[in-house]
Formats: structure tokens, C-alpha cells, sequence
């Protein structure tokens, strides 16, 4: 997928196919139950989705928070233009808007958010990139920044390996989500690599979360 080259109507497959595999894998239900919705303080806040893909963890997002009473404003980003042209080909959703930009771009623009996710991003980063990425969500997030990723097991990597081959064809879904997981941190790994300020946390089905509060470090620091 991140291949400019491969083949554009497999890589829009996988774009679609995503909906299923997230909702399987990506443990995005119990992330918005343990980290976000304790922190709504109102019934609107704004949340910044970073390489939203195929768009479909947010629109889960937005229907999750809608049935608590609870609009989610949202920016959906990604730099690949081929997620951009997919994800504005699919019919409107309230709230949700998609951009094709980085993370910087929105710096320089001065943006902020309540809330600043990510899935499936951090285990495509060089070192150098990783640090922009955490710094960018430091600056954009006013709440909390939460990039959600998987971690690295052989049970894991042994299912999925299983399952897409019966059920996902001619789309990347198989292969790729192999060499993610293959890519992605174990928990101790990613806390090694982050920044004073962030925490690694372990979550279910082969989950590692990278969360930063800015509230909580604020209130950490000496006076």
C-alpha cells in the first residue's frame, strides 16, 4: 500500500475492506469507552483523525459518540492522495471532514484539537518521523492524543494470517496487515521509544495505545 506504484483498484479494495478489519481488530469501541468518553466535558468536541486511510475508524467514532448524546467535529487527514480521493468518493458524513494534509500542515496552520488519533500509523514511521508525529499531536491536542497500534505476537500474526487469507481477496489486507504486525512495537518497545511525556498502554486483542494527557503533565510538573 504505501507503494505510489501498486495496483490503484486493489489498493481501493483494501480501502474498503478496512471497515470490516477494524472493526475486528483495532479495538476502537473500547478505546473510545476507557480513553476518550471520560474526558467529554460537553456535548461537542473536536477530534483530528492523523492518516485516516479509509476514513472508517472515525465514522465508527462519530456514530459511538452521536449515541451518547455527543457530536464529534472531525478532521480526517492523510498526505496520500489516493486515501483522499477515496475517502471524498463515499457519500457525506455529518461532522466529518476530510483533508488531504500531514500533521505539520495543521501546526503551521495554528489548528488545535480536543482529541488527536491515530490507528495503524506509528508502525510505519522511521525513528525521525515518530518524534514529529508525537510532537505535532503535543501542540495539536488540548485533551488528549491517542494513537492506537498493534502489537507484535506470534497467536496474532498466526490468526490473522489465517482468517484474511480465507476472507479477503484481491486486496492488500492479507499481506500488508502482515508486514504491520511484523513492524509493530510490543509495549515496552514503544514506551522505550516515546517521548518523557507519553505512556504506552496495553489494551486487548494484541492492542498498544501511545496516549498523552496534557493535563496530567501539566499537573506533574513542580511548581
Amino acid at each position: 500500500m504505501d507503494d505510489p506504484d501498486c495496483d490503484l483498484p486493489t489498493l481501493l479494495r483494501t480501502y474498503a475492506h478496512f471497515r470490516i478489519v477494524n472493526a475486528v481488530v483495532a479495538g476502537w469501541r473500547l478505546t473510545y469507552l476507557t480513553e476518550l468518553r471520560p474526558r467529554f466535558t460537553g456535548t461537542t468536541h473536536t477530534l483530528l483523525d492523523i492518516g485516516t486511510g479509509g476514513g472508517d475508524v472515525v465514522r465508527a467514532l462519530a456514530r459511538l459518540a452521536r449515541r451518547d448524546g455527543i457530536r464529534l467535529d472531525i478532521t480526517a487527514i492523510d498526505p496520500d492522495p489516493r486515501a483522499a480521493a477515496y475517502v471524498e468518493s463515499l457519500p457525506a458524513t455529518d461532522g466529518i471532514r476530510y483533508r488531504r494534509a500531514s500533521s505539520a500542515d495543521l501546526v503551521t496552520e495554528g489548528a488545535k484539537f480536543d482529541f488527536v488519533i491515530s490507528n495503524h500509523v506509528l508502525h510505519h514511521l522511521s525513528a525521525r518521523e515518530l518524534g514529529a508525529v508525537l510532537a505535532d499531536s503535543e501542540r495539536l491536542a488540548s485533551v488528549l492524543a491517542v494513537h492506537s497500534d498493534i502489537r507484535r505476537t506470534r497467536l496474532g500474526y498466526a490468526l490473522y494470517s489465517v482468517i484474511t487469507g480465507i476472507f479477503f481477496h484481491r486486496s492488500f489486507v492479507r499481506d500488508d496487515g502482515l508486514i504491520s504486525i511484523r513492524r509493530s512495537y510490543l509495549t515496552p518497545e514503544l514506551d522505550a521509544v516515546l517521548p518523557a511525556r507519553w505512556m504506552a498502554r496495553s489494551q486487548p486483542l494484541w492492542r498498544t495505545l501511545a496516549v498523552f494527557e496534557p493535563a496530567a503533565t501539566t499537573a506533574a510538573q513542580p511548581n
